[in-house]
């Protein structure tokens, strides 16, 4: 069982309570991700997802949550299911507590704001990530080798380099604790399937163009972004959707494009500031569970920078 599990929320100085763990007793569990807590429901075809405030780095749970950042992760994705809709159909059906199953509606206060009704999905076992920029694990593979996801680059790339089309580099999808593997086109279509790797690589690709498009007339920079893909019976046969999280800090690269230049990594409105200062720490691999073993716990000014990241994130995608 996760060490987070035993975790209590965490205090934070602005008084506002993070998170960490959903207590909704007489809903099933069914699974307890690194960000997210999924529910059973009475309809046989629908699932709870709620976001809560834990974060991770590095396939690392931190002991201690940002709070509210649950809240603002489903608000972007849930703008982006609706500007997006067009591209792809989606697991979402509503945010409504009102609207989902009554055995829900008692923990309303834990859950409003950060929980979504969503359609069961088989899981297609692939990140799909599209790259626009160089930067990274795309960046530390393209100085060594040239390539990302042995896709071979043309020379003399800068670091943070607009790539002369977006890339879908796949990467493993790994059980909870395991670490994602980069992986080739021919690899990942080797694990689906060709005909199901084209649908979900174009779809990925799709979303990516018009989804950084949009957020470059915000004064954004969408540097590079994962989405996940399912697939559900219809009459007509399966069908891929999109499933899980959305374009959000968690799953994407922010740029500001104000400050945008070549040759060096950018500020950013995501992980990269906890990536960063775990680094400075002294994270490396073989200290996940932290010098103590009890686990690595943000500063207070870690929280704080990582929560107006965030909150500036949604605030300039969405005016």
């Amino acid at each position: 069982m996760p060490f987070f599990r035993f975790m209590f929320s965490d205090l934070q100085s602005d008084g506002i309570m993070a998170l960490i763990n959903t207590d909704l007793p007489t809903l099933k569990l069914i699974s307890q991700g690194k960000v997210r807590d999924v529910y059973a429901t009475s309809s046989p075809d629908h699932l709870l997802f709620v976001a809560t405030d834990r974060i991770s780095a590095y396939d690392v749970i931190l002991r201690n949550g940002v709070p509210g950042k649950g809240k603002v992760l489903t608000k972007i994705s849930l703008f982006w299911f609706e500007k997006l809709k067009h591209v792809i159909p989606t697991h979402f059906v509503t945010a409504d507590i009102d609207e989902m199953p009554e055995e829900v509606r008692p923990y309303r206060d834990q859950l409003e704001g950060r929980t979504m009704l969503v359609k069961k999905a088989k899981v297609i076992p692939l990140e799909a990530i599209v790259r626009g920029y160089i930067t990274g694990s795309g960046w530390a593979e393209y100085k060594k080798l040239g390539t990302v996801h042995k896709i071979p680059l043309p020379k003399g790339l800068k670091e943070s380099e607009k790539l002369p089309t977006p890339l879908f580099t796949p990467s493993t999808k790994a059980d909870q604790g395991q670490h994602d593997e980069n992986i080739s086109p021919d690899e990942a279509a080797a694990l689906i399937g060709q005909e199901l790797y084209d649908k979900v690589s174009s779809k990925a690709i799709q979303l990516y163009q018009e989804a950084s498009e949009y957020a470059l007339t915000r004064g954004v920079i969408l540097a590079d972004t994962k989405f996940e893909f399912g697939l559900v019976q219809t009459p007509q046969g399966e069908e891929v959707i999109l499933i899980d999280e959305l374009l959000t800090p968690d799953s994407s690269r922010y740029w500001p494009a104000s400050s945008y230049s070549t040759g060096g990594p950018q500020p950013s409105f995501d992980k990269q500031y906890l990536r960063d200062w775990l680094i400075s720490v002294g994270f490396k691999k073989g200290l996940e569970a932290g010098p103590d073993g009890k686990g690595w716990k943000m500063d207070d000014v870690v929280v704080e920078g990582t929560q107006k990241r965030y909150e500036e994130a949604f605030k300039m995608l969405t005016g």
